[in-house]
């Protein structure tokens, strides 16, 4: 690895020079400046963040503590909001991953983050939910991205499910449709209630609405193929299906909704339309016909995350992102 001393012994200057040249660049003549440019281009020389920070640079530098952003696709955008958020502003970021949820493994994790000495902290779900904020970090400048905490007044800024689905169901109603199915993510997520509330608010909004007919996964299940079992019971089941949309809680279970209805000769959207929610890592156009979904702010969640502290907000609030509707053809 190239070192100070090597950009120093080929640019045929002192190791101080070589030091003006990465940091005061304006103590040193032009001509000198190139000189010790050139050696580190030609060495590909990168200055080191810890050397940096312990002659106190006055770089900045975030730490997020990461639940499954780093290791899911599904909201992986949320680092690549910080990272170019961070960037932008001249900061810098890292990543530590938090592989379980277990007591050891986030005192790993915890104790990894602190010992890089960040200046501030971003703590990161790859799905909404409440999270315990770690003593150990609660004195840092801390806010939250996906996800909420009980443990101390923090900023955290997280979808607006309720206006997604809200705005999604207002979209059925105006396409004509009037006999939903609604095969929601596990009842017990945050985001499943607001997404139930913004429907009911739009769907019987209506003069005459139907009652739906609505099925909820178990307590934190995963498993989002078995989302999708009581359309398949239902088709088993009936001869003339009842349904004319298919609201799906995520855009995996639309996937497995999309197979069972064409497996069985449906048309989409001609005979049942089909929507889903997320807009998974972009692929809702990857659908036959494409998927009417809502995409979950991920990029902007890491971006306004990381603006919260390099810009010294103050607030604590829980701040609600904007859920973007992705009009495909499938409804």
């Amino acid at each position: 690895m190239t070192s100070l001393k090597d950009v120093a012994q080929l640019a045929g200057v002192s190791l101080m020079t070589v030091s003006r040249a990465l940091n005061n660049p304006e103590k040193l003549s032009k001509k000198t400046y190139d000189v010790v440019k050139k050696a580190i281009d030609e060495l590909h020389y990168v200055p080191s963040l810890a050397a940096q920070s312990i002659r106190g640079s006055s770089a900045k530098t975030i730490g997020v503590l990461s639940f499954g952003t780093a290791t899911t696709p599904f909201s992986v955008e949320i680092l690549l909001g910080i990272e170019q958020t961070v960037r932008q502003f001249g900061w810098h970021s890292f990543v530590i991953n938090c592989i379980k949820n277990e007591k050891e493994s986030l005192k790993h994790s915890v104790d990894a983050l602190i010992a890089q000495r960040p200046d501030a902290i971003i703590i990161a779900r790859n799905g909404l939910k409440k999270v315990k904020v770690p003593k150990a970090l609660q004195h840092f400048p801390i806010v939250l991205a996906n996800c909420v905490t009980d443990d101390i007044h923090v900023a955290s800024y997280i979808p607006d499910d309720f206006q997604g689905q809200f705005e999604l169901t207002k979209l059925i109603i105006e396409q004509g449709y009037q006999q939903p199915l609604f095969l929601h993510i596990p009842h017990n997520y945050i985001a499943t209630e607001k997404r139930k509330s913004g429907f009911e608010k739009a769907w019987f909004s209506q003069e005459k609405a139907s009652e739906p007919v609505s099925f909820f996964m178990e307590t934190d299940g995963e498993d989002y193929k078995r989302g999708a079992k009581p359309l398949m019971e239902i088709l088993e089941n009936n001869e003339k299906f009842p349904f004319d949309v298919v609201i799906c809680g995520n855009d995996r279970i639309a996937f497995v909704a999309y197979q069972l209805l064409l497996s069985k000769g449906f048309r989409i959207p001609e005979d049942v339309a089909v929507v889903g929610y997320d807009n998974t890592v972009g692929m809702s156009y990857l659908f036959i016909p494409s998927l009417t979904t809502v995409e979950l702010p991920h990029y902007e969640m890491g971006k306004q995350a990381a603006l919260h502290l390099i810009e010294h907000r103050e607030n604590s609030d829980t701040h609600l992102l904007r859920c973007p509707l992705i009009i495909g053809k499938s409804c």
